[in-house]
């Protein structure tokens, strides 16, 4: 299993915009083969005068399903409305192989 876990700044006055895009490209992620969890949570709105922050958790069966999911017409789609308005990005892939429940 791979994991995604990532955090990207965004202008702020174009956060309103770009939230059509990320609705679609999540829900057409989710219905991809070999994508086991996708979210994508808004952090912080930019209100207080920073960046928008959003955070990105994935979890995908295999890089095969990933290279898949960077090739998908909906992720070329979003890469294009979202252009110019990432700040900075931050994303780390990590290879998992003991899933198990969180025993609190």
């Amino acid at each position: 299993m791979i994991i995604i876990m990532g955090r990207a700044e965004v202008k702020p006055q174009r956060l309103a915009a770009l939230s059509g895009a990320l609705n679609d490209m999540m829900r057409a992620t989710w219905a991809e083969s070999g994508c086991l969890s996708y979210s994508l949570a808004v952090e912080s709105d930019g209100s207080d005068g920073h960046p928008a922050v959003l955070c990105i958790a994935e979890r995908w069966a295999d890089a095969e399903a990933l290279k898949a999911h960077f090739k998908a017409p909906h992720m070329a789609a979003f890469n294009k409305a979202a252009e110019g308005a990432v700040l900075s990005l931050d994303v780390k892939m990590y290879d998992a192989s003991n899933e198990r429940p969180l025993a609190l």
